[in-house]
């Protein structure tokens, strides 16, 4: 199933949580300023993704464990909504969505671990880095049931890290008829470190 066009989507969806927000605001939360100053602090898109964000991977086990203090320290505030709270950076805003190196690897923003070639990336529109494949073993799928609809959350495989989700058959002229939608912040960019070049040959 195709999901709807998402620009669209995420404004009507956007528009409907600012009200929300501006209903909390002025019935809920006047005698309670610290949490008024807590939502002031987030975007509209922030406190959206907040409710949308998927759970289902959250139960696996994966090579690398740390705890959530431990994520903490070593992950910036937005790395962390995102990689280990499953969160959605606002569309066309990420480093790397309009990134089309010809060469390089990207690589988890949490463990390092490799995850996709520059020649998997295309340009889709979409407002994320969009890829057609991923480097073999790193990317693991779960079904995600956060929109109340079926689609296919894709984490780091040797983190647990959110990356985004994978959508088939959408027609885009690729050898796999796949689009891995990924949040530019899960992710790092090396165009020729040796060591994560190796590590691919070794998954290859």
């Amino acid at each position: 199933m195709r999901p709807p066009n998402f620009p669209k989507l995420s404004t009507f969806l956007i528009n409907c949580t600012n009200t929300r927000y501006s209903l909390l605001e002025r019935r809920q939360i006047l005698h309670f300023p610290t949490q008024r100053r807590a939502l002031k602090s987030m975007t509209a898109f922030q406190f959206l993704s907040s409710f949308l964000s998927s759970n289902s991977s959250s139960s696996m086990s994966y090579p690398v464990q740390k705890s959530e203090e431990e994520w903490q320290a070593i992950l910036s505030k937005e790395q962390f909504r995102v990689l280990r709270k499953q969160g959605t950076e606002a569309p066309f805003t990420g480093q790397f969505d309009q990134h089309m190196p010809d060469e390089g690897v990207y690589s988890c923003a949490g463990c390092d671990a490799p995850l996709y070639r520059a020649s998997h990336k295309f340009k889709s529109g979409c407002g994320w880095p969009a890829y057609f494949d991923n480097i073999p073993g790193a990317v693991t799928r779960h079904t995600d049931y956060s929109l109340g609809m079926p689609r296919i959350e894709i984490v780091c495989s040797n983190c647990g890290g959110h990356l985004g989700h994978v959508f088939k058959g959408e027609g885009y002229k690729t050898p796999t008829n796949e689009r891995h939608c990924v949040n530019s912040i899960s992710m790092n960019f090396s165009p020729n470190d040796p060591f994560i070049m190796k590590d691919c040959k070794a998954r290859d």
